[in-house]
């Protein structure tokens, strides 16, 4: 038994105790079914720090079991595995039904207070699975896990990533590659699609019945105003506008924004085509397959809102009125993204406070990134151990660190100087300002080359590298100098990689 104000204890796999809230939903919003599972699964990769907030000890890793359960071989004891129903518009257009076509939620865990949903990723096929085969493959299972917890690291809101489990399962992509499958955990998985799928057929009591379950487990503030569903709108709305803001000041591209891998508690939700960005281009497109660039770095905010103005269109029968529908995105969704990433940048770049004009020295670094092509992540890093005032004669030497990355170097001390000025409006001391800027500005992100060093490695059977990167990306904004290689531009054998859809 514990001790007063000691902590739960960590549990083992038998102890486990699931409680699926989906699951009381009606029949009607899923299907289910046990996943199909793998011959012969191994552990891949597991998180310690995914495993301790559903209350399990990460010693139970080393389980045979554990390996059976995560690979959809055993169902643990009270899961009710199911595959929901969900529609939603991909790359703008309307693509009907959609739902968990290699997915199976296995159920849900109580821990501190807290509920977590369990689910498998590549478990087989569904009812939803629109002729695919219901797999994951390996290289997309290690990208997601590793994505997943980079993006805890960084405290941006994500769904999170318990383990990879694979096996010598054969799986036709492009070449034939082996199967795995990624436990994530989230508090839910419901998504923009999911009221999208109900409003499309005018089911409107089924649609009312999702937005009870979501406000009274998730939202209940919202229950308490005039309109609760106008309320969950409006929440919707905001957390998205932070989340995007959050997105976009670490760089990092979500690559495939269609409105079912959009988030209902606005977490970061299925991760594909990701990337962080590098040498900056505004109008880069992480995705090999967004052959029209709909999900560039900058086009994030005006595709969330679009997304969220479908979600409004859902909930139009719940509102009634199609401006208070509008009324709670727009008075929500930019406010939020614009205070949001301004309060980043600032933090960024140092000012100890936002001033009126200061989207100027925002707006001129932005335009030093493109213009330069700077790599995002090493631009901030580099920029936060320099000093707010220099003498002349020394410049050159102690802006080394980050103007030897200028191409046009006077530009890049123009622009110094600007920035310099603009500290000085808002004085505080250098030790006190560059602590402050490396808390905001990570060293390490999960970039694209280091997270195929790792798929490389183990696709010849050595699982060593990811567990590195999984060590390094827990505390991004540490120096952590053995891992600092990791930092770095994409190498030469690097600079071709592309992802895509299948990835």
């Amino acid at each position: 038994m514990n001790a007063p104000g000691m902590p739960p204890l960590l549990r083992r796999l038998e102890d486990l105790e699931f409680d699926n809230t989906f699951a009381s939903l009606p029949d009607a919003f899923y299907t289910r079914l046990a996943p199909l599972g793998l011959p012969e699964p191994r552990l891949v990769a597991a998180s310690d720090e995914a495993a301790r907030l559903i209350g399990l000890d990460p010693a139970e890793f080393g389980r045979p079991e554990f390996a059976g359960i995560f690979a959809g071989n055993a169902l643990p004891a009270g899961s009710a595995a199911l595959a929901a129903v969900y529609s939603g518009h991909q790359f703008g257009v309307w693509a009907g039904q959609l739902g968990d076509g290699r997915a199976h939620l296995l159920g849900g865990l109580r821990h501190r207070g807290e509920h977590w949903e369990i689910q498998l990723k590549g478990a087989g096929r569904t009812p939803y699975s629109r002729g695919a085969d219901g797999r994951a493959v390996l290289r997309s299972s290690i990208r997601e896990f590793l994505c997943s917890e980079a993006m805890a690291g960084l405290g941006i809101p994500t769904t999170r990533a318990l383990s990879i489990v694979g096996a010598d399962f054969p799986v036709r992509r492009e070449e034939i590659e082996t199967a795995a499958i990624v436990a994530r955990v989230a508090p839910s998985f419901v998504r923009f699609g999911s009221f999208e799928h109900w409003a499309a057929l005018g089911r409107t009591e089924e649609l009312r019945r999702l937005a009870d379950y979501v406000i009274d487990t998730f939202r209940p503030h919202c229950r308490t105003e005039a309109i609760p569903a106008a309320a969950l709108l409006a929440d919707v709305a905001q957390r998205t506008g932070e989340l995007v803001a959050d997105w976009m000041a670490v760089g990092f591209m979500h690559g495939v924004m269609n409105t079912d891998n959009m988030s209902i508690l606005g977490l970061t939700l299925d991760y594909g085509p990701f990337g962080f960005m590098e040498a900056f281009d505004s109008g880069h497109v992480c995705n090999h397959s967004d052959t029209h660039g709909r999900y560039a770095y900058d086009a994030q905010p005006a595709v969330a809102q679009w997304n969220l103005y479908c979600l409004a269109q859902a909930f139009l029968p719940l509102i009634g009125e199609r401006d208070a529908a509008q009324a709670a995105v727009d008075e929500n969704f930019g406010p939020a993204f614009e205070a949001r990433f301004a309060a980043r940048l600032a933090a960024k770049l140092g000012l100890r406070e936002l001033r009126p004009g200061d989207e100027d020295i925002i707006g001129a670094t932005f335009a030093l990134l493109q213009a330069q092509r700077l790599d995002f992540t090493g631009f901030f890093r580099h920029l936060s151990a320099l000093p707010a005032a220099v003498d002349p004669e020394n410049q050159a030497k102690s802006d080394a660190p980050l103007r030897d990355h200028f191409i046009d170097r006077a530009a890049g001390d123009a622009w110094l100087a600007r920035w310099r000025a603009r500290l000085a409006a808002t004085p505080w001391s250098d030790g006190e300002r560059q602590a402050a800027m490396r808390a905001a500005n990570p060293k390490y992100v999960l970039r694209n080359w280091v997270a195929e060093a790792a798929i490389r490695r183990a696709r010849a059977g050595d699982y060593a590298e990811i567990d590195r990167v999984l060590r390094c990306l827990r505390h991004p904004f540490d120096e952590q100098p053995e891992f600092s290689a990791f930092a770095a531009p994409a190498p030469d054998w690097a600079r071709g990689l592309e992802v895509s859809c299948s990835s």
